[in-house]
């Protein structure tokens, strides 16, 4: 709605802050990847792994996994303070399944409302 802002906008793919959404998602996978064969080599099947990141990362990690566009509205994420979006591997399927979940909801209303925050 600003004109000031239209040239930040010539390249949806690209964030104008620095790394492309694709190459955030790869480098998360690449991670995702190697520390779910180290746990599955140390534990078993059936290990996991905890990585801590910020939203806009796992944002775009779960939309590649999910086959969507990785340009999006930052005010649509769901990705909220404290959630946690898990990748489950299961034998026979190629692409993981995604579980999201909310475990301290009720400090939703005391956060920021500002997309990343």
């Amino acid at each position: 709605r600003n004109p000031r802002l239209w040239p930040r906008l010539r390249n949806p793919l690209r964030p104008s802050w620095g790394e492309p959404y694709r190459a955030q998602a790869a480098r998360m996978l690449a991670v995702v990847d190697r520390l779910r064969g180290e746990a599955v080599a140390a534990d078993g099947p059936g290990a996991e792994s905890v990585l801590v990141s910020h939203q806009l990362p796992i944002w775009v990690t779960r939309l590649a996994v999910e086959g969507r566009p990785l340009w999006h509205d930052p005010r649509r994420r769901e990705c909220s303070l404290t959630s946690v979006t898990s990748l489950v591997y299961e034998e026979g399927r190629r692409v993981p399944r995604v579980e999201y979940h909310e475990p301290n909801q009720a400090l939703l209303k005391d956060a920021s409302s500002l997309p990343g925050a």
